[in-house]
């Protein structure tokens, strides 16, 4: 069972992701809150496996929110959702350390995958936002190596960036062990290192850490 908290400041946002998430299989909603206040005191007492948060939450900004979860409660994983689109706020957010950003415009089948795939440890990113990760925003030119990086490789580079090992890396990616090794050698080829210490610089270079 798939533990969501919820975090929305619209009752009506709340009480529809609420209901489309408790009529699948396999979710359970822990709680759905309002304000930030409420959200940090439902986490001392109680640890979901996915914090749905609104960009927008009151009284602390969604970033500052973020960092604040994964400072205190590194176990929980954070999906990013906003009524703006990706272009506004996505880039920033997995910087910050989010596993997905969600548009609320998005099918409901696409809320379903998006939070089964954050729980079980995976990045949730568009093709097109992971090629923008390759970007550099103050000059909009792709950083010379990052720029090649497939979705999934990015996904292999963050879990490996996190301390994750090979088996933890292809347990989250539902991989065997021998094709982890394989996205390993390509992303040092196509980041142009030869050992895993550079390997997790160039992480650090895009802020996967």
């Amino acid at each position: 069972m798939i533990k969501v908290l919820i975090a929305d400041n619209h009752p009506i946002v709340r009480m529809g992701v609420t209901h489309v998430l408790d009529s699948a299989s396999g979710f359970q909603v822990v709680d759905a809150v309002a304000t930030t206040a409420e959200l940090f005191e439902k986490l001392e007492k109680t640890t979901p496996d996915v914090v749905m948060l609104e960009m927008d939450i009151p009284e602390i900004n969604g970033i500052a929110t973020l960092r604040r979860i994964k400072k205190e409660y590194p176990d929980v994983k954070v999906l990013m959702y906003s009524g703006q689109s990706e272009d506004v706020y996505a880039l920033s957010t997995i910087r910050a350390g989010a596993f997905g950003y969600l548009s609320k415009a998005s099918d409901i089948d696409y809320i379903i995958s998006a939070v089964k795939k954050v729980s079980e440890g995976n990045m949730f990113i568009t093709n097109e936002l992971a090629q923008r990760l390759a970007f550099d925003e103050g000059t909009q030119k792709p950083r010379r190596f990052f720029r090649k990086l497939s979705t999934r490789e990015v996904e292999v580079l963050k879990l490996l960036a996190s301390g994750k090992r090979n088996k933890d890396v292809a347990l989250g990616l539902n991989l065997n062990e021998k094709t982890v090794s394989t996205y390993k050698a390509r992303l040092m080829k196509k980041l142009n290192v030869d050992n895993m210490v550079d390997l997790l610089q160039q992480a650090k270079a895009l802020e996967l850490y």
